[in-house]
């Protein structure tokens, strides 16, 4: 028996369940307490509070550089699945996710910067808009 870390943890086994990189760091910001406080109850029964604590803010600042440093093509791709994962259109989905940009944010940046997302965000709200508005509609039968 092998045992994990418990950012293996969270990068293996909890983060898998959750769709895209925007749907993970949406889904890592959720779990803020406080901007210096996270919970997360199943991985702090097993690795400890500091541990766990330590962990879902590594895991949290990785996802965020992760986002920073991925293509706005990928990054599109992605906003549609992570939004199927929850079930809106992207166009709603992304609205959302700039509603509360600041939210998103990790206590530790690691080198990237708040403005740098905000862009991204208006980006892909841009992006989003703009296929929506490239979509043909459907015609009704004759």
């Amino acid at each position: 028996m092998t045992l994990k870390s418990a950012l293996d943890d969270v990068l293996d086994v909890t983060l898998t369940a959750v769709s895209g990189i925007v749907g993970k760091l949406e889904y890592l910001s959720g779990l803020q307490e406080t901007s210096y406080s996270y919970s997360h109850w199943g991985l702090s029964r097993v690795y400890g509070e500091g541990a766990a604590q330590q962990a879902l803010g590594e895991a949290h600042s990785a996802c965020f550089l992760a986002t920073l440093r991925t293509s706005l093509r990928t990054l599109r791709d992605d906003v549609e699945v992570s939004s199927r994962g929850k079930q809106k259109p992207a166009e709603e989905y992304i609205k959302n996710l700039r509603g509360r940009w600041a939210a998103l944010l990790p206590t530790d940046l690691g080198g990237g910067s708040a403005r740098h997302f905000s862009s991204v965000l208006h980006a892909l709200s841009s992006l989003a808009s703009n296929q929506t508005k490239s979509q043909p509609r459907a015609t009704p039968p004759s």
